[in-house]
């Protein structure tokens, strides 16, 4: 005869009081506030200060933070740079989130996905600008949402949970397979950042800046997982920009090394030599050859 099992939850999130997404100036202070209910802060752009208690914190880009119940806090911008945040608040009296009390954590990508399913359905669940600081209660749009949305913001809070406290706390005696993680996440954030600045004069330090590590830790990383160094990736994806641009045939070639930001055409030619052992004239002939 079957028996049916109950399972067990770690983490139970029952409400939720607010989800917002906020692009804030360079320039921007907040006040600070004390509420009853767990608060989470995350750090999509740039970075922050961030205040708990009687305690300080510089959070940078891919960080978290968690305030407990009833502690106060606040966050202002540096005056560098114009952050952005993630900022949900919610109930959990799970005992498990005692483990997020004064931690910073970084996130990975699987939990940025996680992140970026909250802030989606919330946007189909509920009317409340999600940039709104202002809002103390989330009014659901008078359209009917999505099947499930809020089910999806409750389960993908409690998938971040779980995720964060396997990592940081199931696997603190195991350091590699943290370092392994982390290191992953470093080279697929800087990955995305150079795909993104393909138009753009990019340095090896601005890329060490946007991952928020140091440029021995990005170097190394980047060597492990890419098996090249970081600008030399960043050639690479240059020239076969350059390479599809040449297909479609809209642009010339002084117009191309304009577009990825070449120093002059004589130096986009060198690359495109140095990588494809064809000038970018002999590809284009190559190409029109095979069409």
């Amino acid at each position: 005869m079957y028996e049916a099992t109950a399972l067990q939850e770690a983490f139970i999130v029952k409400k939720v009081v607010t989800v917002h997404y906020f692009e804030y100036s360079k320039t921007f202070v907040f006040s600070g506030e004390q509420h009853d209910f767990w608060e989470l802060v995350y750090v999509d752009r740039g970075e922050v200060d961030i205040y708990a208690g009687e305690k300080k914190y510089r959070l940078s880009h891919g960080e978290v933070i968690f305030h407990k119940p009833n502690e106060w806090h606040n966050v202002k911008a540096t005056g560098e740079v114009a952050p952005n945040l993630v900022i949900i608040s919610f109930f959990c009296k799970s005992r498990e989130m005692n483990f997020f009390k004064d931690k910073i954590l970084k996130i990975a990508t699987a939990e940025k996905n996680l992140l970026a399913v909250i802030i989606k359905e919330a946007g189909h669940a509920f009317s409340s600008p999600l940039g709104d600081p202002f809002t103390q209660r989330l009014e659901r749009n008078a359209a009917p949402a999505p099947l499930g949305s809020e089910q999806l913001i409750k389960i993908s809070l409690e998938q971040l949970f779980i995720s964060l406290f396997r990592t940081y706390h199931l696997q603190k005696n195991n350091q590699s397979v943290l370092n392994e993680r982390l290191e992953k996440d470093i080279v697929d954030i800087a990955m995305e950042y150079l795909h993104e600045n393909l138009g753009r004069k990019t340095k090896f330090d601005d890329v060490a800046k946007y991952v928020t590590v140091s440029g021995a830790t990005l170097k190394k990383a980047f060597k492990r997982k890419a098996g090249m160094g970081v600008m030399a990736y960043f050639a690479r994806l240059k020239i076969e920009r350059a390479k599809l641009f040449i297909r479609e045939d809209s642009y010339n070639f002084t117009q191309i090394s304009q577009m990825l930001c070449y120093e002059s055409p004589q130096h986009f030619t060198k690359q495109f030599k140095d990588i494809t052992r064809m000038t970018p004239t002999e590809y284009a002939m190559s190409v029109k050859a095979g069409g």
